[in-house]
């Protein structure tokens, strides 16, 4: 059988030319609409209110046209109001002599109220340690019944105008921070530091914890008081955002900002009236751990956010807090009224020796440090915060661009180098947090869930969604 070969006509080599070219269009067509679908594919989305109709509901009222124009306006007067706040350290005091409504048998603790028998273990632990430390029990075991017997006001630091880091607890003679907002005139409260791990504030109660407090009350709080007498007021606005240009978030590092405090307070300390074997066991205590200065945040934190407490119509929470059972926030629009969900745990490297099992849930009022823009909203500013709460510097700095997309503004007063000196991101709005599912970030200690143990790690959790979609609820039935 004999093949021929026939050559092509010039028209014909054009044509089949032409159809090459088109083959070749139609492959690449194909590979772009596969890498579209490849790409639509892994693409991240959750419908508002994470698909919950009641969160849904919420948010589609609060964003109808005749109430959008009015909660803009609000929240923007709420933010400015943070933003312009110029919290000032004026002096240390006696809870029982500066604190509003404070008497001999009240007990401050941190988050929403809650009642004595509904207490977790680390505040348990404090709450008893404290009845001891005030002399209102022999033992623990007296102080258990004293707390149980109805003699005790149990009432939350942020409703006396204070914040308490983890159980929060704050009795009758612990010396306190006075911060004063000069812009607004309010004040806040907090209490000192223990330092760190064995302390009361993490459950811990036996006596040298006693020791130690007895010691506060007696040479080093009045030792600091004496010290702004001499000073006068410190910026803590000012040193806040020193510290973190420095490399701090001011929640959990804090190496620079308490330099910072103690370099302003070191002139006062030194010209107090104690003996010099006092002034030199306050100045080693501060030595003893950098968290000194982390109670001091949180008062600068609270006296400016509770300038935007009362504002009309404002969807900007100005509180976030935990009682280790209930997880709480506030907003400016429903000033006084606590939306809760369920404390969360915290995920993050733990002391040798303990395990997960071992911890107990998010307690604590420090997270007012993330409410108004710092701790974990600023861990681009402190990356190597990551080697005590887990994760990578790449999510430390994911963290401070997710948390622009829940907020209202950037603070110019305080910035962070790293991201070309971006303003920390401020004014949490309920409604973003709805509509993008992205939840807060906090970073923590971890107390142990049982009484008089302490710290045994750190870490990062979230608010309970549940939070959120009660305060929509309540906005939009109250705006309506």
């Amino acid at each position: 059988m004999s093949t021929e070969t026939t050559e092509l006509t010039p028209a014909a080599r054009l044509f089949a030319s032409d159809l090459s070219v088109v083959n070749v269009g139609l492959a690449m067509f194909d590979a772009d609409i596969t890498a579209q679908n490849a790409e639509v594919s892994t693409l991240e989305w959750t419908p508002p209110g994470g698909g919950n109709p009641e969160a849904a509901r919420a948010l589609d009222a609060l964003e109808r046209p005749e109430l959008a124009a009015r909660i803009e306006a609000a929240n923007a007067e709420a933010v400015e109001r943070i933003m312009a706040a110029r919290p000032m350290l004026i002096g240390f005091g006696r809870a029982l002599d500066v604190v509003p409504g404070m008497t001999p048998t009240t007990i401050l603790h941190s988050g929403p109220p809650i009642a004595w028998e509904d207490m977790n273990g680390p505040m348990k632990g404090a709450v008893t340690g404290a009845i001891v430390f005030e002399g209102l029990a022999e033992d623990l075991d007296e102080a258990a019944e004293v707390a149980a017997s109805g003699r005790i006001t149990f009432k939350p630091c942020h409703e006396a105008d204070s914040v308490g880091s983890m159980a929060g607890v704050t009795s009758a003679s612990m010396y306190l921070h006075i911060v004063k907002n000069e812009t607004h005139g309010n004040v806040a409260y907090t209490n000192l530091s223990e330092q760190m791990a064995k302390i009361l504030r993490m459950g811990a109660n036996d006596q040298s914890v006693i020791d130690r407090l007895v010691w506060m009350r007696d040479v080093f709080g009045p030792m600091l008081k004496e010290a702004v007498e001499f000073t006068g007021p410190v910026d803590l606005r000012l040193l806040l955002s020193q510290a973190l240009h420095m490399g701090d978030e001011c929640h959990n590092r804090n190496g620079a900002g308490t330099l910072l405090l103690f370099q302003a307070l070191a002139p006062g300390l030194l010209q107090s009236s104690f003996t010099t074997e006092q002034k030199k066991e306050v100045f080693d205590f501060v030595a003893s751990s950098d968290y000194f200065s982390g109670p001091t945040w949180m008062a600068m934190a609270k006296a400016a956010l509770d300038a935007a407490n009362g504002v009309p119509d404002s969807t900007i929470v100005t509180t976030m807090a935990r009682n280790g059972v209930e997880f709480g926030i506030r907003v400016a629009g429903l000033p006084g009224q606590w939306f809760t969900g369920p404390a969360q745990k915290v995920v993050g490297p733990m002391f040798a020796g303990y395990k997960p099992e071992d911890s107990g849930l998010d307690i604590g009022d420090s997270a007012i440090t993330e409410t108004y823009g710092f701790g974990g909203f600023a861990m681009s500013a402190a990356p190597a915060i990551v080697a005590l709460v887990g994760g990578t510097v790449a999510e430390a700095m994911g963290y401070t661009r997710d948390m622009g997309e829940i907020t209202t503004a950037q603070n110019p007063n305080v910035t962070i180098p790293a991201l070309d000196f971006q303003g920390l991101p401020t004014g949490i709005d309920v409604r973003k947090v709805i509509d993008t599912g992205i939840l807060p970030i906090i970073n923590t200690a971890i107390a142990h869930k049982e009484a008089g143990i302490g710290m045994i790690g750190a870490g990062i959790t979230h608010p309970p969604a549940e939070a959120f979609t009660k305060a929509a609820t309540a906005l939009a039935a109250a705006l309506a």
